[in-house]
């Protein structure tokens, strides 16, 4: 009796929540004009979320201008992007060790030795794969150096939203 009793209270609990998706509760409000803030502010930039905003302990967004801060973003991205396929393939290597179908299996022991152990044609590929990833991003980031100020070097694109390369074949992004 006990079970059935907790089954009909998490069925009410659930009816009552997706019924309580279509009511309007509240009363509407008059909008208020909003002052219009710089794409890239410390307030504006994509990650400061309420009620912490954003983390920035040694103070570096607060001296940067909207051009800085897009570019500190940048870096951000790619280099925790290149973090997170770092520890991907070490994990894959320890996952697959001795049994892969690349380079015969030959490959063994602990992953942080497998490095040495892969053939010199895996890294002119890899080499290659990288420069041609950094000449897009570059291509679709970075305004062209010949029409950059001599002291704004690295400028990205006004339209530019750091980290958007076009590439979301899950459709994850907001």
């Amino acid at each position: 009796i006990l079970i059935n009793k907790m089954k009909f209270a998490v069925a009410c609990a659930l009816l009552t929540s997706s019924v309580s998706a279509f009511g309007s509760f509240g009363s509407k409000k008059a909008a208020v004009p909003k002052v219009v803030k710089p794409a890239f502010s410390v307030d504006t930039i994509p990650g400061a979320l309420d009620p912490v905003g954003l983390f920035d302990p040694a103070g570096f967004a607060a001296k940067a201008d909207e051009a800085t801060l897009k570019r500190y973003r940048e870096a951000e991205l790619t280099h925790g992007r290149v973090a997170m396929l770092a520890v991907v393939g070490f994990f894959a290597g320890e996952a697959v060790e001795g049994t892969s179908f690349l380079w015969d299996a030959s490959v063994t022991g602990p992953a942080i030795g497998h490095l040495a152990q892969v053939p010199n044609l895996f890294w002119a590929l890899l080499v290659s794969a990288i420069g041609a990833s950094e000449q897009r991003r570059a291509e679709i980031g970075w305004v062209e150096p010949k029409d950059v100020p001599f002291d704004k070097p690295g400028l990205l694109r006004d339209s530019y939203i750091p980290g958007n390369l076009g590439f979301d074949p899950l459709g994850l992004k907001p």
